[in-house]
């Protein structure tokens, strides 16, 4: 009997693994991030569709390893110096954000009819934002070191400290819930919890650097090491009173300081995506579909708030601040969806007697609508900025950018533009300059203009593609443009953005040369269509030098010198 059982849950895990990876797989092709499809999931193999997912206590068991690690990864984000460290943009605009949310999401919640302690979670749900999918999204975009990508990784950390707090008021009311003596149990609560997080900071005082450095000799063993250190700080929450997830946290947040704490993410990371998929499972178990329909029109008005109503906020509070409307709307994108702390934080209310399933299903249904439009709202983030760039004036100041260009615009004249400093345009710049040629650098990244300024060379902070900073750029006297923007990986070459750069020089009438460095014969074609005068192939063009080294015969000394830049004398000749 017993052997028939485990089989029989063998076989329910391995259909859920199947459907799982199949519409995994649907999603990718619809560029969805993996929440949306973990979600669909667990709606397919509920009660309400394909009634898949019956072993219980197993999923629940895997949900929660699946929670404690995921906030464990979370905590590895919180090193308490990069906290201690947060600018004054980060933590207003993550606070003002939260605020603004908690408040207009309660009054929408009352006004749609819900009590004031559903209105409340609600609206605190809605305040949580995604950093695994934001970070995922501006990672692929090439903008997470960008101007509007660090800011908005500062706000996204504002937020999960406030997740922690509001994790811990909810752990220590539902410790005390419908208990005489309640309010003896939430001291208690707190009490353990203050204990614990000494305990934790002697550990990071004294322990966590040479523990974990001995144990990093042997990566399966840090790995190990890790997953069984969330678990136990998980398991000792929950005993102390205030939560597996509050353990779990804490168990990230005393590594988080470590110099290996990004090696154990990137080695987790797998694992935390594989037990999330068993909360959602569970999640969608529990939901009746028949209860999301009811839900519509309140998860429309819910999901219109967050995808219109959190960036607007964000941009106001950034304009206020001093900065461009570019980049207020460009970080205010990221805040358009909620997370799956949001379900977390919804699922807890529950067990506790505070929401209703009903209340759980409709932040789902919200999240479900905020997470799968936002994605396409980023990823096209700059066209759509382009769309709605004459509604946003009101969002800037007569002098903003002043705290974007680090710098005043170089006054000298410049025989050549280079946009793009990362390790190709800076080596170009550096060429050019040998050479007895005023180069002016451009970049969006505010680490890359600090370090090409520390080289001596002149450089402004702006982004390629936005015509009026191009306007803006000393174009009379130059005589090149030269592209090594890096390629952005989307698919589609009318929104390549050195194509938008080629374009909108022509547009403002440059009588220079342009000059674009590419990665494929297709997009050397597409470049030239658009109008640049002459197309580098970085890689080609180095194998050729190296080979041209090796069949002149130049020796060992030769091939490891610098390599002619001939191409590039040629360049400007």
């Amino acid at each position: 009997m017993t052997d028939a059982i485990s089989s029989y849950i063998f076989y329910e895990i391995a259909a859920l693994l199947v459907l799982a990876a199949s519409v995994g797989f649907i999603g990718l092709m619809l560029r969805q991030p993996l929440i949306v499809s973990f979600i669909a999931v667990g709606i397919l193999a509920g009660p309400s569709v394909l009634d898949i997912a019956r072993s219980d206590i197993q999923i629940d068991l895997l949900a929660e390893l699946g929670i404690a690690v995921l906030l464990f990864l979370v905590g590895l984000k919180l090193d308490l110096n990069m906290v201690r460290t947060l600018g004054p943009v980060a933590l207003l605009t993550g606070l003002g954000q939260v605020a603004f949310t908690t408040v207009f999401g309660f009054l929408i919640g009352l006004a749609l009819g819900f009590g004031w302690l559903i209105s409340l979670y609600i609206a605190i749900a809605l305040t949580f934002s995604s950093t695994i999918i934001i970070v995922k999204l501006l990672t692929d975009k090439r903008e997470l070191g960008s101007l509007h990508g660090r800011i908005a990784l500062g706000f996204l950390i504002v937020q999960d400290l406030v997740v922690v707090m509001a994790m811990i008021i909810l752990s220590a009311v539902g410790v005390g819930a419908g208990q005489d003596g309640a309010w003896t149990e939430v001291l208690a609560v707190f009490g353990y919890g203050a204990l614990m997080l000494v305990a934790v900071g002697l550990f990071i005082r004294y322990l966590a650097d040479p523990l974990v450095e001995r144990l990093s000799r042997s990566p399966e063993l840090l790995v190990s090491f890790a997953i069984g250190w969330a678990a136990l700080l998980a398991a000792l929450g929950h005993y102390l009173g205030f939560g597996k997830e509050l353990g779990g946290l804490l168990a990230g947040v005393s590594l988080a300081s470590t110099p290996f704490r990004e090696a154990i993410a990137a080695r987790l990371a797998s694992l935390r995506d594989f037990l999330l998929l068993f909360f959602f499972i569970a999640l969608g178990a529990s939901l009746d579909l028949s209860v999301l329909g009811a839900s519509v029109f309140a998860a429309l008005i819910f999901s219109a708030f967050v995808l219109i109503g959190n960036p607007l906020i964000v941009l106001a509070i950034m304009g206020a601040m001093g900065y461009r409307k570019r980049t207020g709307f460009l970080a205010g994108l990221t805040v358009a969806q909620i997370s799956e702390f949001s379900l977390i934080f919804m699922a807890m209310g529950l067990s506790i007697g505070h929401v209703t399933e009903e209340a759980l299903g409709l932040v789902t249904l919200v999240g479900l609508i905020t997470i799968a439009a936002s994605t396409y709202m980023i990823t096209y983030s700059h066209q759509l900025y382009d769309r709605v760039e004459p509604l946003l004036g009101v969002f800037e100041r007569k002098n903003a950018g002043r705290l974007e260009d680090d710098g005043a615009a170089p006054a000298q004249a410049h025989d050549v533009i280079v946009f793009g400093l990362g390790r190709y345009g800076m080596a170009i710049s550096q060429e050019l300059s040998t050479q007895g040629w005023q180069v002016l650098g451009v970049d969006f990244n505010p680490v890359a203009v600090r370090y090409a300024r520390s080289q001596g060379m002149d450089v402004m902070y702006g982004d390629a593609t936005d015509p009026e900073f191009l306007a803006h750029l000393p174009l009379t006297d130059v005589a090149w443009a030269v592209s090594a923007v890096p390629e952005h990986d989307t698919g589609i070459t009318h929104d390549d953005p050195r194509r938008a750069l080629v374009l909108a020089l022509r547009e403002l009438g440059f009588g220079g040369r342009v000059a674009v460095a590419v990665h494929s014969t297709e997009m050397g074609n597409e470049m030239r269509q658009a109008g640049a005068d002459l197309v580098l192939h970085p890689f080609r063009d180095a194998a050729a030098q190296a080979a041209r080294l090796v069949l002149e015969g130049g020796g060992a000394s030769a091939a490891l010198a610098p390599a002619d830049p001939e191409g590039q004398r040629e360049l400007v000749s």
